[in-house]
């Protein structure tokens, strides 16, 4: 049986609370991955479903969305950003963020510190 992306984030933001250290960095790294992974793969699916629709549909998608756009915004970046919206309302997407919240609050972060 194929375990799918929002599973395994699902999995590891469950197991995240009783890592620490080094071992809590590998399991947000790993999620890290798999949230880019969904991310892109959801991208793919949201250009294909929308990529028809003439300009002025796709900007009333995006307002509809929440996202105002404005006409210097090109349709790629506007179907991404529609992508981005979408994303962030599923399970994994927002399992993710709490885990990477939770991480943050104990110290763990995977942006290196200059």
């Amino acid at each position: 049986m194929t375990m799918t992306t929002t599973q395994r984030i699902l999995d590891l933001a469950a197991a995240a609370p009783a890592r620490h250290g080094e071992d809590l960095v590998l399991l947000l790294q790993e999620a890290n991955e798999l949230y880019q992974q969904g991310l892109q793969d959801l991208h793919r699916e949201v250009a294909a479903r929308l990529g028809g629709l003439g300009t002025a549909d796709l900007m009333f998608a995006a307002e509809t969305a929440g996202m105002p756009c404005d006409a210097s915004q090109d349709r790629d970046e506007v179907i991404l950003l529609l992508a981005l919206v979408e994303w962030g309302m599923t399970p994994a997407a927002i399992a993710y963020a709490e885990m990477a919240e939770d991480a943050a609050r104990r110290g763990i972060c995977l942006i290196p510190e200059e």
